[in-house]
């Protein structure tokens, strides 16, 4: 395995006073963080009281690598990438159908490692691969129609029987049961039934799911070709490295392999690394000491539209597994510099009850793009004119720290060398580490969503009530 540039976490500007951290209060919790890293890596197994238990996504980096090392052919990831590599011989677009962790991981690694304007490339332009669009994650009238359209007129541009007239299904629920999902699957395969026919709809669906449920059994009806699992023991928010994330990552040509081992190496940094050199820990222990002081909304604060679907994804994860039981930080998102035209007026002066978590990137994939002169010197940006875009993006990242430094806002700094498969893969072993790490140190189980099931139930009910009516 190639030297991983590892994530560099900072908490320095969060030790501000009198509104922030000390550096005691932070040294004080080692010994508890420790204990909780203990029970995370070795002990939940047997954790039979703190049921739900789906604490496998751990492990499952590995568990992948090793199996395809030992049969590249049959694996699970030897046969991800057989489909990928089929669907994209056969089609043109890929329409996947998810919601929660099936929707976001899958669109947080497109927008992190495929090219800003994937989907408006063209076919050789994007090695080959397919376009991806996403759908089943809203109940959105106008844009179901809108892709459905879409899909429709795209196809007829292409030449009958060529990949350009055609495009596929990757469905991802585990249960099936999901209405959004569910309801957005009949309405696709019906569309794509009457451009592939009835006999070639297996070619063209490929589900993600569990071995039984809605989904299976229709799978089963279907005669699909090809099928993967949504393993057990893994929740949807911790499935990205599972078939779930993969497959829509394969089918787009990421480096799935270097995205595992990426995530792997932050499994042995955080098995491995002492407190105050290691990034999930001391993220852990500065935004858990800054809750307890009230810091009550935690601010993923990114600093690229690359990683914004990223941090949506982190909204998820956090939200679904720490707001519990009245507890639970209140996750947000922001896109800088985007949101400091907006947001940050509240962030400055607003109420005391935020942290800034910056994420940076150390790298770009194109070289720096200069202001650039020019004979027209109004806008007085000719003094500037070398100044390139990365440059002006540190002033603003920096600025921006030093302007709530200055007034006791606490802020901390997780640098990333590239949004590519090597700085995805850590983050979201990362986040998901440490937030689990998180739940056991306050005493929440951070697996299971009860909440969110209250309202499908009622959903459900109030829809099927006016059915009966």
């Amino acid at each position: 395995m190639a030297k991983i540039n590892p994530l560099i976490f900072d908490p320095a500007n969060a030790f501000v006073t009198p509104h922030g951290i000390t550096q005691a209060q932070f040294d004080g919790l080692k010994d508890k963080l420790v204990a909780c890293r203990a029970e995370v890596l070795f002990q939940d197994a047997q954790l039979d009281e703190k049921q739900p238990l789906d604490a496998q996504f751990l492990e499952m980096p590995e568990r992948i690598l090793d199996a395809y090392q030992s049969d590249r052919e049959n694996s699970e990831l030897g046969r991800i990438l057989k489909t990928a590599s089929r669907l994209g011989e056969m089609v043109d677009k890929v329409v996947v159908l998810g919601i929660g962790g099936s929707y976001m991981g899958p669109r947080a690694l497109m927008e992190a490692c495929c090219h800003p304007y994937h989907n408006e490339l063209g076919r050789d332009q994007r090695g080959g691969k397919p376009r991806l669009y996403f759908e089943g994650n809203n109940v959105d009238n106008d844009w179901s129609q809108a892709l459905l359209d879409f899909l429709e007129i795209d196809s007829k541009r292409g030449a009958p029987d060529t990949p350009e007239s055609k495009w596929a299904i990757v469905v991802i629920s585990k249960s099936g049961g999901t209405l959004e999902t569910a309801a957005s699957f009949r309405q696709f395969y019906t569309k794509l039934k009457s451009v592939v026919g009835e006999e070639h709809l297996a070619d063209y669906v490929v589900p993600v799911t569990g071995e039984t449920g809605k989904l299976a059994s229709l799978a089963d009806a279907i005669g699909c070709k090809d099928r993967y699992l949504v393993p057990d023991g893994v929740g949807g928010r911790f499935s990205v490295f599972s078939a779930v994330g993969l497959l829509p990552a394969a089918i787009l040509g990421i480096d799935v392999v270097k995205l595992l081992e990426s995530a792997s190496a932050m499994n042995t940094h955080f098995r491995t690394a002492e407190m105050g050199h290691n990034v999930v820990m001391d993220y852990v222990a500065v935004n858990h000491l800054l809750e307890q002081k009230g810091v009550s909304t935690r601010v993923l604060s990114v600093w690229s539209k690359s990683l914004e679907s990223a941090g949506f994804w982190y909204d998820q994860l956090l939200a679904e597994s720490l707001g519990k039981n009245e507890k639970g930080a209140l996750p947000l998102t922001c896109l800088n510099s985007r949101d400091l035209h907006s947001r940050a007026q509240q962030h400055q002066e607003g109420a005391r009850d935020k942290v800034m978590n910056n994420v940076i990137l150390d790298s770009w994939r194109s070289d720096p793009l200069a202001i650039g002169e020019s004979k027209w010197d109004q806008d007085e940006l000719n003094s500037l004119a070398e100044k390139t875009l990365p440059q002006i993006m540190d002033a603003a990242l920096n600025g921006t720290n030093l302007a709530y430094k200055e007034d006791g806002r606490p802020t901390t700094d997780l640098h990333m060398y590239a949004a590519n498969e090597e700085g995805l893969g850590q983050l979201f072993q990362m986040l998901m580490l440490a937030t689990v790490l998180e739940g056991r140190l306050i005493g929440i189980n951070p697996y299971g969503q009860p909440g969110v099931e209250k309202y499908k139930k009622y959903m459900n009910k109030l829809l099927r009530e006016d059915v009966a009516s």
